[in-house]
């Protein structure tokens, strides 16, 4: 199976997800903690952001954390130099959630549409 055709298997099997994120995502921005939420989609224990979903609570197979662009500049995945580059990407995908996946495809960025 090639990666492009993991990668839309993987963006279908998060879609029930975009209800709950697209919640959080928009208490996050109103309650000024940031204005770029991030969620961390993963499968194993994951020592980043704030638990949102459980993947046993949610019926599937990810398990998802709340964090921000804030936190991964602290952390260091996203370099201070490539900030402004990020902030871009993320202000085009306004309709759209930001997840970072850790998957088998390797640590990425994708983004989702968000649930109206």
């Amino acid at each position: 199976m090639s990666d492009r055709l993991k990668m839309r298997m993987l963006e279908k099997e998060l879609e029930p997800y975009a209800g709950v994120l697209s919640q959080a995502a928009q208490t996050i921005v109103d309650a000024d903690v940031s204005l770029y939420p991030i969620f961390v989609v993963h499968q194993h224990e994951m020592d980043m952001g704030i638990p949102l979903i459980a993947k046993e609570a949610f019926d599937g197979n990810w398990s998802v954390n709340a964090s921000s662009l804030e936190e991964f500049v602290t952390k260091n995945i996203i370099e201070p130099e490539k900030i402004d580059g990020f902030r871009k990407v993320y202000k085009e995908k306004t309709n759209e959630l930001c997840l970072f996946v850790l998957s088998e495809l390797g640590p990425q960025f994708i983004f989702i549409p968000k649930s109206k």
